[in-house]
């Protein structure tokens, strides 16, 4: 099939199940970025994916315009993941900051840089995560971000920017000792 990205969105939300497939293989990896991004866990992200298809399958006759079905995505997987994420908090918010924060000090006194550059990234805000992760893990570029995100160009370059900027600043004393 030769379908133009608008074309295709169009099909798809008009039932072609064939489209619909394409958008799947399309965006699997951009939504698990999204999800994975709330979570922080692979299994429920990939999970949240699923269901995240499922939902855009059944509800998809609602999106007017072809071109936002990138964005409309992604806030079905995002608002899904969140769900899972409220579901699974049963201990108290301040709990469950003190006890990753120990963690976060373990892996710094140990020296494991991998370890510093995760929790540094799980320490950033969700929108701020979700970019960084399509940008430099996903390697997307800026267009597809915007779509997948919703976001303006401007909008996701000073989210990558702030998001950077507080990597640096929390990966700097790590950084500093591998010289």
């Amino acid at each position: 099939m030769d379908f133009t990205e608008r074309d295709m969105y169009r099909a798809a939300i008009h039932g072609d199940r064939d489209a619909f497939e394409m958008i799947i293989r399309s965006f699997s990896r951009p939504l698990f970025a999204v999800a994975y991004g709330v979570l922080q866990n692979r299994e429920e992200a990939e999970d949240v994916v699923q269901d995240a298809f499922v939902k855009a399958w059944k509800t998809r006759w609602r999106v007017r315009d072809p071109e936002k079905f990138p964005a409309w995505l992604a806030t079905i997987a995002r608002n899904r993941a969140r769900d899972v994420s409220r579901a699974r908090r049963t201990v108290p918010l301040s709990d469950e900051l003190d006890e990753a924060a120990e963690p976060v000090a373990a892996l710094t006194a140990s020296g494991d840089l991998n370890g510093e550059v995760q929790a540094a990234l799980a320490s950033l805000p969700e929108t701020h995560r979700v970019a960084l992760t399509l940008r430099y893990f996903d390697a997307l570029d800026y267009a597809t971000i915007e779509r997948t995100l919703g976001l303006t160009n401007g909008a996701l370059r000073g989210i990558l920017g702030r998001a950077l900027q507080t990597m640096r600043k929390r990966l700097q004393p790590a950084l500093a000792s591998l010289e």
